[in-house]
């Protein structure tokens, strides 16, 4: 009886089982390096509604953030302004200015600006914005150099390692509650000596177990 397969099919078994392996190292490797924060997230900048920008407000300004996000240091959200706190100087300032027309309308229909959220958290991770405020953690800290942005972008990747680097090492962070909202704060020779007094003094111990962010 003739042979109906060559020889050489012999090796397609241990092909496809190579070809097989090597196709989930790629897939692996793939999302690994594409489907992490620090690929998906960081540099995410939608267009909003109303051309706002940062640099001029709070970079040339020098307007505090807490002018704007006025519960940052009392609630776990942080607030998007209402229209009234824009025509708190618009009303008199850049009044016929045509980047601005959508504050207008807001103000005249009182229907509220849809601005497009840039900083998200998954629903199940739980962030207190007042409780790191209190605590002495700034702004720049997440959100990066704001005052430097014409439009905010996403700067750090917030995920679950990034928390928790700074939740076991909180002395690499810290700055005087009066500097939270200052922007390219600049930390002292000494600062790491008196982040660790206060850390021991203040009873300062973020949490690291899983209930703390995720109930």
């Amino acid at each position: 009886m003739p042979q109906i397969f060559p020889r050489r099919a012999n090796y397609l078994p241990a092909i496809s089982l190579i070809a097989s392996l090597g196709g989930g190292v790629f897939a692996l490797v793939f999302l690994w390096y594409y489907f992490v924060p620090s690929y998906t997230d960081v540099g995410y900048m939608p267009d909003q509604p109303v051309d706002y920008s940062h640099r001029l407000h709070a970079g040339q300004l020098g307007l505090d953030c807490r002018y704007c996000h006025t519960n940052v240091e009392s609630t776990a959200h942080s607030n998007i302004p209402a229209t009234q706190t824009c025509m708190n100087c618009h009303a008199q300032i850049k009044t016929e200015s045509l980047p601005l027309v959508g504050v207008r309308e807001s103000w005249a229909t009182g229907n509220s600006i849809e601005w497009v959220r840039v900083h998200k958290l998954p629903d199940y991770a739980h962030f207190s914005h007042s409780i790191h405020i209190n605590n002495g953690v700034g702004c720049e800290t997440c959100h990066g150099r704001v005052d430097q942005m014409e439009q905010v972008r996403q700067e750090k990747t917030l995920s679950m390692r990034w928390c928790l680097d700074c939740h076991r090492a909180p002395e690499q962070h810290l700055r005087p509650i009066s500097e939270i909202t200052t922007m390219g704060y600049e930390q002292p020779i000494d600062f790491l000596e008196r982040n660790l007094s206060r850390v021991r003094e203040e009873n300062i111990r973020p949490p690291t177990n899983c209930s703390a962010c995720h109930y």
